[in-house]
């Protein structure tokens, strides 16, 4: 007997199925580590000694010959969440500037003056009038130092009108205004944003999905900072360098492009000493918003250690987030465990290595705060409000209430009241429009647009009158600790951010209304 919904349900299942197939292969393959010539035991000794070093490490992702051998996140981080790549949002902005050259919209000896003739200062020095889009492109803009315009509506303007002290393309200096100036050409000669512009031609083929980026106030994409991914994708990206720009069989970038971008144009230090070179992976030369490293390898390279290691030489690629005051010893680990790890021949079985590995793997986690014993101020704080002073986190108030192992913690500042749960003992997940720590947090506009910010929450009783609250804001680099000092009626919360590294706090006072 015919099956009159057969039609109907042949659709669904080939529906299904393409569905299925189209996620299967958004996610790149998976592999043994033996199996692709890696030791196991390198790299467990590699976790090891991220976990004993002053990194704090959220993620890590090494692929070698196109396949994931390893992959790991510090609890509460997680492989579904994005993180903040900082700087290394600068090679993604740089991509674009190679599609635009590609499609001919622009040429890299293109004038930086010619697309914004209607934010020229009202002199245009002959270095200004000299500086390229290549020059940008290679950190050589000239200007000493960059310009602080963060503050200003129209960064471009701000840009076009700070000195140019050095002849443009001759000397390295550091300048993420110069690759927001990126970001704005593209989105000149495209009328879209960089975020939108790569989206058919980067994002869609590699399955990058649910990332976000910064703007400035006028919706121009930040170029140098604020792109967010997450570990596996920024791994697609690397890998999709290390395969001179094809992906699936097909090119999506084209391979004179990626050659262009990963070679040394500049060197950061002409003369440093052969000792320096040997040691330290910022002198090695700079591309196209890319850093050459030692052992033939180069990198997108973020604030605070986040990590995009391309390295031809052993068909490799290796993602990392984290969070770290010295950026030179997290790659070290690369080149003393990972690197020697990596062979020419696929390796014999090592299966006790391999358990231990995927033993360590899975257990990652970050210091919980442990549980602490209740104060017995926690009932007499239910209603009370503690008005603070006048302060540069412009906290106007705090309350507390405590249930279900809960603290909620109210905040009002003098745009909004923030309500945020931290548990006692582990993480509470929850989201909040409250900014968290940030290195650019003072640039206008930058954050708006965004979705709620993603945290985990802790509170512990230092002691009867002293409690701790820490946020960590996971799809970031950062957290915020809250020390919160209880004497009468009378408040003062010591508030820090962990890229201060204990250098740095603000002390807020306040009183019970």
């Amino acid at each position: 007997m015919t099956d009159k919904n057969l039609p109907a349900k042949l659709f669904i299942f080939f529906l299904f199925f393409n569905l299925a197939a189209n996620s299967q292969s958004a996610s790149l393959p998976r592999s043994t580590p033996e199996s692709q010539g890696v030791s196991s035991k390198g790299i467990l000794d590699f976790v090891d000694a991220a976990n004993n070093g002053k990194t704090e490490f959220h993620s890590f992702m090494l692929l070698r010959h196109g396949k994931v051998v390893a992959e790991g996140w510090w609890n509460p981080y997680r492989s579904d969440l994005k993180h903040t790549l900082y700087s290394t949002s600068k090679s993604f902005t740089a991509t674009a500037i190679g599609f635009a050259v590609t499609e001919k919209r622009i040429s890299v000896d293109d004038k930086v003056i010619s697309f914004f003739p209607n934010d020229l200062p009202d002199t245009v020095s002959p270095y200004l009038a000299q500086l390229t889009v290549k020059d940008v492109l290679m950190m050589s803009d000239g200007q000493d130092p960059e310009p602080n315009v963060r503050g200003d509506s129209n960064w471009v303007k701000g840009f076009l009108s700070a000195p140019i002290v050095n002849e443009p393309g001759t000397k390295f200096l550091y300048n993420s205004m110069g690759t927001y100036m990126l970001s704005a050409i593209v989105q000149k000669v495209t009328g879209q944003k960089v975020i939108d512009y790569l989206r058919p031609r980067l994002f869609e083929p590699l399955g990058i999905t649910g990332m976000d980026w910064e703007t400035d106030p006028r919706g121009i994409n930040t170029g140098g900072w604020g792109l967010r991914l997450k570990t596996e994708d920024m791994a697609k990206f690397g890998q999709l360098f290390l395969q001179n720009g094809r992906w699936n069989g097909k090119e999506v970038v084209p391979d004179s492009w990626i050659q262009e971008a990963s070679t040394a144009k500049i060197m950061q230090e002409p003369n440093a000493p052969q000792s320096k070179k040997d040691s330290n992976d910022w002198v090695q030369g700079y591309c196209y918003q890319m850093w050459r490293c030692r052992n033939n390898a180069y990198r997108g390279d973020g604030a605070f250690g986040q990590f995009i290691i391309i390295m031809p030489d052993k068909d490799a690629v290796v993602a990392i987030t984290a969070e770290t005051p010295d950026m030179q010893s997290e790659i070290n680990l690369v080149w003393k465990y990972l690197l020697p790890a990596m062979k020419d021949e696929k390796l014999a079985d090592d299966k006790a290595s391999v358990a231990a590995l995927k033993k360590r793997l899975a257990s990652l986690a970050l210091n919980t705060p442990a549980a602490s014993k209740p104060s017995s101020l926690q009932s007499t704080l239910a209603g009370k409000t503690f008005a603070i002073g006048p302060n540069e986190k412009n906290i106007h108030s705090m309350a507390f209430q405590f249930a279900n192992n809960t603290c909620y913690t109210t905040i009002k500042t003098d745009t909004a009241t923030y309500k945020i749960g931290l548990a006692s003992g582990k993480w509470q997940p929850g989201e909040t429009t409250m900014h968290g720590p940030y290195l650019v947090e003072r640039a206008k506009a930058n954050l708006e647009g965004l979705p709620p910010f993603k945290i985990d929450g802790s509170y512990t009783w230092i002691d009867n009158k002293t409690l701790k609250l820490v946020l960590r804001y996971i799809e970031s680099p950062h957290t915020e600790t809250l020390i919160c000092h209880f004497d009468n009626n009378k408040l003062t919360v010591n508030v820090s951010n962990s890229f201060d590294y204990g250098k740095r706090e603000v002390v807020l006072s306040g009183i019970e209304n």
